[in-house]
C-alpha cells in the first residue's frame, strides 16, 4: 500500500476528524451496552435487549429513503458536529429515570434516523480529504480504531456496569458525545458541499436509482449489507446468551474486527484482496454455527473473535464500490452503504431476537450464521453467472464483476447508468 498510515495523520483535517469519530464510537459502545443491559434487567427479554443496542439501525432505511440526498449537499463540518450534539442530548435524556421501555424504544429509533445521514457525510468528506487512492488506507484505520475503542469500550463498559448503575454509563456515553461534537467543530475546515442543490426526497430517491441501476453495483451492495446484517444478529444476543459476561464477548469480537482490518488493509498485497470478499463472508458466520453446542465462554469468546476477522470483507468491497462511482457521488454512494447496512444490521437483530424468544439465544445464533452462509453463497452463484456472459475479469466474485465499456471506470460506472 503506498500510503502509509502515519503519513494519513499529517493530511490536515484528517486528525480531528478521526479524533471525533473515535469519541462518537466510544460513546456508541459504552452507551449500547449500557442500555441493552438496562432494558434486559428490567423485562428479561432478549428481543427487546437486542432491538435496544441495535434498534437505531432500523431508522436507517428511512434516512436512505428521505434524508441520503443531504450527504453530499449540506456542509460537512456543520452536520457531523449538529449530528454528535444531538446524539448528546438525547443518550442523557435516554437516562432520565421512569422512562418507560416503549418511550426508551422510540428514542432510539429516532437517534438511528439521526445517524442515518451521518455515515454519508463522514466517508464522503474522508474521500475529500484524502482523494479516493488514500479511501482504502484511511477507511481501514477508521476501521481499526473502531476495534480498538470497542475493545476497549466494551470492556469498560462491562466493568462499570458491574460497580455503577446503566443511567450512569449512559451519562457518560452522553459525555463522549458532547466531546466529539467539540471537536469535529473546531478541527475541521469550513468546506462547501459537493454537490449542487438543495437536499430532498426527490434528490435522494433520483440519485439512489442511479446507484442501484449498475449490476455489479447492486451486487457489491447486497454482499455489503446482507451476510453482515445476519450475523450482525449473532451479535445482538450476546447479552441474553451471557448476560453477565456480554462485554468479554463483544470485546473479542471487535479484536478479531481489529485483526481482520490491519490484515486487509495493511498486509495483504491488492492482487489477493481483491479476491479475499468472499472467503471472508464465509468466515464471517461459520464459527456462530458453534453455538448451536452451548459451548463455555471461553470457547465461545474465541469463535467471536475469529468469525469478526471477516468482516475486513467490507474494506475489499468499498474499494470496489468507489471504482464504480463518480465522484460527486460518493458521500451518497457511501451513505447508501452505511444506512443499507446498519438498515440489514437492525433487521438482523429483530429476526434474531424473534428467534431467541421462541428457542433460545444459542439456537437463534446458529440459524443466523447458515442463513449468512447461504445468501453468501447466493450472491457469489450470481456473480459468476453475470461473469460467464462477459469478458472475464480479475475480481472477486461476491463484489461482482466489472462490466466492459462505459460501466467499467469510476467516471462511467454511474454517469451512464
Amino acid at each position: 500500500m503506498a500510503t502509509s498510515y502515519r503519513s494519513l495523520f499529517r493530511t490536515p483535517e484528517f486528525t480531528p476528524l478521526f479524533l471525533g469519530s473515535a469519541a462518537q464510537n466510544a460513546a456508541g459502545t459504552v452507551g449500547g451496552l449500557a442500555l441493552g443491559t438496562f432494558v434486559y434487567r428490567a423485562t428479561g427479554s432478549p428481543l427487546l435487549s437486542a432491538l435496544s443496542m441495535f434498534g437505531p439501525s432500523l431508522a436507517q432505511v428511512l434516512g436512505a429513503t428521505f434524508l441520503l440526498s443531504g450527504a453530499d449537499r449540506l456542509p460537512p463540518r456543520t452536520t457531523l458536529a449538529a449530528i454528535s450534539l444531538a446524539f448528546a442530548v438525547t443518550t442523557a435524556g435516554l437516562a432520565l429515570p421512569g422512562l418507560p421501555a416503549g418511550a426508551l424504544l422510540t428514542v432510539v429509533l429516532l437517534l438511528g434516523l439521526v445517524a442515518s445521514l451521518g455515515g454519508g457525510v463522514r466517508w464522503g468528506l474522508l474521500t475529500e480529504i484524502l482523494a479516493k487512492d488514500g479511501y482504502l488506507p484511511g477507511r481501514s484505520l477508521f476501521n481499526m480504531m473502531s476495534g480498538l475503542v470497542q475493545i476497549a469500550g466494551y470492556a469498560t463498559g462491562g466493568a462499570l456496569l458491574a460497580t455503577v448503575s446503566p443511567r450512569a454509563c449512559l451519562l457518560l456515553a452522553a459525555a463522549l458525545y458532547l466531546t466529539s461534537a467539540v471537536v469535529l467543530r473546531l478541527g475541521l475546515t469550513a468546506r462547501p458541499p459537493r454537490s449542487a442543490g438543495r437536499p430532498s426526497v426527490a434528490a435522494t430517491w433520483r440519485t439512489n436509482a442511479v446507484l442501484w441501476s449498475s449490476r455489479p453495483r447492486r451486487l457489491t451492495y447486497l454482499g455489503l449489507w446482507l451476510p453482515n446484517g445476519l450475523v450482525v444478529g449473532c451479535e445482538s444476543l450476546y447479552v441474553s446468551y451471557a448476560p453477565d459476561s456480554a462485554g468479554a464477548l463483544f470485546a473479542c469480537a471487535a479484536l478479531g474486527m481489529l485483526a481482520g482490518d490491519v490484515t486487509v488493509g495493511r498486509l495483504l498485497p491488492p492482487a489477493v484482496r481483491s479476491r479475499m470478499a468472499t472467503p471472508l463472508l464465509l468466515l464471517l458466520a461459520a464459527p456462530y454455527l458453534v453455538f448451536v453446542l452451548h459451548p463455555p465462554l471461553s470457547v465461545a469468546a474465541g469463535c467471536a473473535a475469529v468469525a469478526s476477522v471477516g468482516f475486513g470483507a467490507s474494506l475489499v468491497q468499498q474499494e470496489r464500490l468507489m471504482k464504480l462511482t463518480p465522484d460527486e457521488l460518493s458521500g451518497h454512494a457511501l451513505g447508501l452503504h452505511s444506512a443499507g447496512m446498519l438498515t440489514m444490521q437492525g433487521v438482523g437483530a429483530a429476526l434474531a431476537g424473534s428467534v431467541a424468544q421462541l428457542t433460545s439465544p444459542a439456537h437463534a445464533m446458529t440459524l443466523m450464521a447458515g442463513a449468512s452462509l447461504a445468501v453468501t453463497l447466493l450472491l457469489a452463484a450470481a456473480a459468476r453467472r453475470e461473469r460467464s456472459a462477459l469478458t472475464p475479469v480479475p475480481t472477486d466474485v461476491t463484489s461482482g464483476p466489472v462490466r466492459s465499456g462505459s460501466r467499467r471506470g469510476p467516471r462511467h460506472g454511474a454517469g451512464s447508468a
